[in-house]
């Protein structure tokens, strides 16, 4: 499948059209790589776009208008081919439409334009959801993308933290084991403070789910070198952290619009927490965007 660059005398990005995925941020000083590289050994992605929900459902079904739809985790844009609208020497606009496939599992006339827009070492990535239909449209969109966690050569995974851009009051959502939906319960993360150390073990329970979270930024860091990634998420009502498993060498942080399901049986698509809503005609619009140092 196609990959478009964008360049400029700092960067190098680049971007698969399946998914509209970012698949490499590479600072031209040092050659330095900072996506993580979809190795299978781990987790064979980098950056996939999660559309229309996020998260899994109870038994991968919801409700509709008197009718069950079945939509896999972070349903499917993620894995379709996207159009590349629009190529400047700074921008990249690609675009998903419904198609008949789509409409077998989520009945909605929908436009999903991605927005790439680099300047200096920062790439924003912009959501366009737009209704082509009538009546009352549901969705949920998230980012996940993973950076290489160490960033450079000889470190570990733990030798780096997560630093909020103000200290934090946070508990986890938890999920449930093998289904991933949420359980109802919490457990405490952090107590009025800014810094959470990468430790394996906080993910052997699968995603840290954040809601009610007051930083507009985060970033990856580690005190023995300069080097960092920052994600600036401003207005995100969800943040998923998580890595796969033991020794697997990356980080995802996730902002969404949108939040796994809850434990129990399929609910009406209205009733799922987080999810957004468009008239006819009506677009949102969001974004977020990557910094490296």
């Amino acid at each position: 499948m196609n990959t478009t660059y964008l360049e400029n005398e700092y960067v190098r990005v680049g971007v698969k059209h399946l998914g509209a995925e970012l698949c490499s941020f590479v600072k031209n000083d040092g050659n330095r790589e900072y996506i993580w590289q979809a190795d299978a050994a781990y987790w064979n992605r980098h950056a996939p776009v999660l559309f229309p929900i996020v998260g899994r459902l109870p038994q991968n079904q919801y409700l509709h208008e008197g009718q069950t739809y079945t939509l896999p985790q972070h349903g499917f844009a993620r894995d379709m081919p996207f159009a590349l609208l629009n190529r400047q020497e700074d921008r990249l606009v690609f675009e998903l439409r419904a198609t008949a496939q789509t409409r077998e599992v989520y009945p909605f006339d929908f436009a999903l334009r991605i927005i790439y827009t680099l300047q200096g070492h920062t790439l924003t990535v912009t959501w366009q959801v737009e209704h082509l239909g009538e009546g009352e449209m549901l969705f949920s969109i998230g980012a996940h993308p993973a950076f290489n966690v160490p960033l450079l050569p000889g470190g570990t995974f733990e030798d780096y933290y997560l630093e909020f851009s103000q200290p934090e009051i946070l508990a986890r959502y938890l999920l449930e084991e093998g289904t991933g939906l949420q359980n109802g319960e919490t457990e405490p993360v952090l107590d009025n403070m800014a810094v959470l150390p990468l430790r394996y073990e906080h993910y052997k329970k699968d995603a840290l789910v954040f809601k009610n979270y007051r930083s507009d930024r985060v970033t990856i860091k580690c005190d023995y070198h300069p080097h960092f990634v920052q994600m600036q998420l401003e207005g995100f009502p969800f943040l998923g952290i998580w890595t796969k498993c033991e020794g697997a060498p990356f980080l995802c942080i996730e902002p969404w619009y949108g939040i796994a399901g809850s434990a129990g049986p399929p609910v009406e698509l209205s009733e799922k927490e987080g999810m957004q809503s468009l008239g006819t005609r009506e677009v949102f619009e969001a974004s977020y965007a990557i910094t490296i140092g």
